[in-house]
């Protein structure tokens, strides 16, 4: 994932479940501490942002502590009992903490701004019982018309003869790697949950003559692009300014049929002492109030409907019809085949 790193939230005194108000519109008389654990990223803008307004609106004295998201994972759940209470995720790592039960379902009746989430994020979120997503990211696809002398319409469009040895896609291991695996079992018109990515893998076999390179970091997209080594490539939403001050004829776009979505996620830790004041940290980090700033502060695709942003604001987030399109992958079906895949993976693409 891009991001990753803790918040650690401290005060002098600890607050009881009866003094953090269980209602998210209430601030709390008495002070209260809570342990988030969350991405890496513009420390001092989440700071202004997203920190500071829940401190005051909640009486609760916040500290950071920095680190990335697998190491996060990693640490609580070789300690459960850690302290933390309130974790925010990248979707494939949220799935294990569901599967190996650090994490609780959530009480919906105690996060009131549910109800405004986009249709993507509030479908995965009924479906997994789960904590909300807070960012939404997706994968497109970005290419030089002049250099390939056709406009790329459809994902199909990456198996054309004409692109051979000119495309790069993300390796299996990165963000949006599994979302590859997805878009090859669509090319196949296989739904890939009934033949556990078969059919997918097919496909990537017949895409391999086009495949110059896997990537693991989109930066690798920068040198490809300016040095024409690749004319396209799939990547996600959020790298495609950085790649356009390198090569600026190229252009970004996502097919009519729609895109695959990665989600960040914050979800309760099962053994949070304080869940009442958990569950309101929840119901900020989705509002439309924090994320009509959030949003353009952190260029981070919003999870609330009800965020109005420019066209120009919006340009490098999925939003609007983009995000309503948006597909989540189920990791809680990628996961265990990961293994599986993988192996294919290295044997079709990285030999």
């Amino acid at each position: 994932m891009k991001k990753g790193f803790t918040y650690v939230l401290c005060g002098a005194l600890l607050c009881t479940m009866a003094a953090c108000s269980s209602s998210n519109d209430e601030t709390n008389d008495e002070p209260c501490e809570l342990t988030v654990s969350t991405f890496q990223l513009s420390e001092d803008i989440v700071q202004s942002d997203i920190i500071k307004p829940f401190e005051e609106k909640y009486n609760c004295t916040i500290k950071t502590d920095l680190g990335n998201a697998a190491d996060r994972y990693t640490k609580l759940e070789s300690n459960p009992e850690s302290g933390i209470d309130v974790i925010e995720l990248n979707q494939s790592t949220a799935a294990k903490g569901y599967a190996s039960g650090l994490f609780e379902k959530v009480d919906a009746s105690k996060i009131e701004n549910l109800d405004q989430l986009i249709t993507p994020a509030k479908k995965m979120q009924a479906e997994s019982g789960y904590g909300p997503a807070i960012v939404i990211q997706s994968v497109g696809i970005i290419y030089d018309k002049d250099a390939i002398g056709f406009e790329i319409t459809s994902w199909d469009d990456l198996w054309k003869a004409e692109l051979a040895g000119k495309v790069a896609i993300p390796d299996l291991a990165t963000t949006f790697g599994p979302s590859i695996v997805h878009i090859a079992s669509d090319h196949k018109n296989v739904d890939i949950k009934s033949d556990n990515g078969k059919a997918a893998f097919e496909a990537l076999e017949e895409l391999k003559p086009n495949v110059f390179k896997t990537y693991n970091k989109s930066s690798e997209l920068v040198n490809l692009f300016a040095n024409g080594e690749v004319a396209v490539a799939v990547v996600g939403d959020f790298a495609v300014p950085n790649i356009k001050k390198a090569a600026p004829q190229v252009t970004y776009m996502v097919p009519e049929s729609g895109t695959y979505a990665n989600f960040n996620t914050v979800d309760v830790v099962a053994s949070s002492k304080h869940k009442d004041i958990a569950y309101a940290y929840i119901n900020w980090r989705i509002s439309a109030e924090l994320q009509n700033v959030s949003s353009k502060s952190l260029n981070e695709g919003p999870t609330n409907a009800n965020v109005k942003l420019s066209d120009e604001e919006a340009a490098n987030m999925t939003y609007g019809a983009v995000a309503d399109k948006a597909k989540a992958i189920d990791y809680s079906f990628v996961n265990p085949l990961l293994p599986e895949w993988t192996d294919q993976w290295n044997r079709i693409l990285n030999r």
